[in-house]
């Protein structure tokens, strides 16, 4: 009789930033179909997620993906449910009011790939730091490239995954890596966003090294913090654009500050300081080709006639995507 191994993926419900949570489930002449993957239970009270005098949670399947690495095996991305049926308050992916394929996100998931003995970035040595930044963004060699096998393992594992992956590179600190994902709708992005992480950290493991996605885990040093840049458009902006259209959507942007603070991902503050391509926490601006502003608007955008994407610079690298697309969309309805 064929069987597969079901992975089953969900986030559990530590504060203030949810961890990767899985357990592999065995099925007997499985489809391969979405449709076709059952809902299963978990124990709600070990993942802070239920008391445990009424622990079962569910998980609800909303994404498959085939598994690279293991022999008849599935990713299944789930989202977590009360008893009842209705989603858990943990649930970021339920917290997206409209899902549809109008609006397009593209996220910049940055990460440290991190030594567990030593708790620093590949590339540093215990007790100092390498040579400054400079070399390691994009950087090629042995100098520049700490963990570069581990990078282009996970870069195959997605793409043999199904993950829309639209590259990946070295980033501004040592040790510090990104890839991109893009996809239509908020609710397809997070889902490729996890499952991207999973397999970065489950990558990563196999090598002896652990994922960091802190906005800032070097403190206040003179290095890079960690983002997850959220690239976004809706059909008005690729179709109709025009500068005044683009404008009014940067002002909205500046009239909810603390509300997309607040999805941006724990200990932002650390890095959203002013320095390091980034603008400060309590301040909002926006500007073409400006690293150092809230929004950035992309040159390309400008060139095709104000018509494209923009770039919010400010969610971190331990952001929820959910949360993060669910708050763009509401602010870009404001506008339009």
């Amino acid at each position: 009789m064929a069987y597969s191994k079901l992975e089953y993926i969900w986030l559990d419900g530590y504060k203030p930033t949810q961890s990767l949570r899985s357990k592999t489930k065995i099925e007997h002449d499985f489809s391969g179909k979405l449709e076709d993957v059952s809902m299963w239970s978990f124990d709600g009270s070990s993942t802070e997620q239920a008391a445990g005098n009424s622990s079962d949670c569910l998980l609800k399947p909303v994404a498959i993906f085939p598994d690279p690495d293991v022999k008849n095996g599935y990713l299944i991305m789930t989202e977590v449910l009360n008893a009842d049926g209705t989603p858990h308050e943990t649930n970021g992916r339920a917290t997206i009011d409209e899902e549809d394929e109008d609006f397009w996100f593209g996220y910049e998931q940055e990460y440290f790939l991190v030594d567990p003995a030593t708790n620093l970035p590949l590339g540093f040595p215990e007790g100092g730091y390498p040579a400054p930044q400079g070399p390691y963004y994009c950087g090629v060699g042995a100098r520049a490239e700490f963990g570069r096998e581990i990078i282009d393992e996970h870069l195959d594992i997605c793409l043999e995954a199904g993950l829309n992956v639209e590259g990946t590179n070295g980033e501004v600190a040592a040790g510090q890596w990104e890839f991109q994902i893009f996809a239509k709708g908020a609710a397809r992005a997070g889902d490729e966003i996890w499952i991207g992480r999973y397999l970065i950290e489950r990558t990563a493991r196999k090598y002896g090294v652990a994922v960091d996605w802190h906005p800032k885990p070097l403190g206040d040093t003179d290095w890079n913090g960690s983002g997850m840049h959220a690239n976004f458009s809706n059909g008005a902006m690729r179709d109709e654009g025009g500068e005044e259209l683009m404008t009014k959507v940067c002002e909205a942007f500046g009239k909810y500050i603390q509300e997309h603070i607040a999805v941006y991902g724990a200990d932002n503050d650390q890095r959203l300081t002013g320095k390091h391509e980034t603008q400060s926490i309590d301040m909002f601006s926006y500007g073409v080709s400006d690293r150092g502003a809230s929004i950035r608007i992309p040159v390309g955008t400008v060139e095709n006639g104000w018509k494209g994407r923009l770039e919010d610079r400010r969610p971190a690298s331990n952001a929820d995507p959910y949360k993060v697309g669910a708050r763009i969309i509401k602010t870009v309805h404001s506008a339009l």
